[in-house]
């Protein structure tokens, strides 16, 4: 691997461990920075490369929250053993539209939902939708104030909404958080229950990606993911304390201009040539 190489993936993890938990979209960052400055590697290991990467993010909530989801931690009374029980089944429950749906047209959105017009029109879309539910929820109080209040019909519509995340450019949190605004959940937990479901959803996309691309790294791919997925891990952990910070006194409205703004600047590059539509 040459330096300009190295340096382009640890851009690209910089990228991943920042848009992965912000509402602005990770895979389609990682395309659009795709289309400006390119990895030296198949087609085949750039789409399995685009999924993995994310492991590292996850493993950053694991970090972070690791008490909160640990089952059989020996400082927790029963009744904290049985929270953190139903916070996983929950999480579950929600997982598996985006599961059933991702094994069914995972193919189909790698060969057709790949391009910077459909990550541009996401961007922009989503970026809309942010703005006017903030523009609604200040003349309306957050019905659920904690994880607990979270009830199972709750957390599958949440699920249902994180079936959109399948389209590039949507953003998986973006998706989540939103849907879970509109459901009623106050944005704190809005956003760590997007956390939560980060894990399976990712875990169990990574395996099937692999297991597509097999195990035959060359010691080059081997090292590209490797350092991609750390230097995620490290960028995300600062990302989350900087998101969990930042909404306890601000809405998601910048979020949503970001987005706005972006997709125009995609849609003028694509229109002049800079960049494939």
């Amino acid at each position: 691997m040459t330096i300009w190489e190295f340096l382009k993936v640890i851009c690209l993890g910089v990228v991943e461990g920042i848009t992965e938990w912000l509402p602005i979209s990770s895979t389609g960052h990682l395309i659009l920075f795709d289309q400006l400055l390119r990895l030296n590697v198949s087609d085949e290991f750039w789409n399995m490369f685009l999924v993995v990467i994310q492991l590292g993010a996850i493993l950053a909530v694991c970090y972070l929250y690791f008490d909160k989801l640990n089952l059989f931690s020996p400082r927790k009374g029963y009744s904290e053993k049985r929270a953190a029980a139903n916070l996983w089944g929950k999480v579950i429950v929600a997982c598996l539209p985006a599961a059933v749906l991702g094994l069914l047209f995972d193919d189909w959105m790698d060969e057709h939902l790949r391009g910077a017009g459909v990550v541009a029109w996401a961007l922009i879309i989503y970026g809309v939708f942010f703005i006017l539910l903030e523009q609604f929820n200040r003349r309306r109080s957050f019905r659920i104030e904690t994880l607990e209040q979270i009830s199972y019909p709750t957390a599958l519509g949440i699920g249902l909404f994180q079936v959109l995340s399948l389209v590039p450019g949507t953003s998986r949190s973006g998706s989540t958080i939103l849907g879970a605004m509109l459901l009623g959940v106050n944005r704190r937990d809005a956003a760590e229950f997007s956390f939560f479901l980060a894990i399976p959803v990712m875990f169990g996309a990574s395996f099937l990606k692999l297991v597509k691309f097999g195990l035959g790294f060359t010691l080059t791919e081997a090292l590209t993911l490797a350092v991609g997925m750390l230097v995620s891990f490290i960028v995300s952990v600062l990302a989350i304390k900087f998101l969990m910070a930042y909404i306890k006194g601000h809405d998601f409205q910048a979020f949503g201009w970001y987005r706005i703004v972006l997709g125009a600047v995609v849609l003028l590059a694509a229109a002049l040539g800079l960049i494939a539509a």
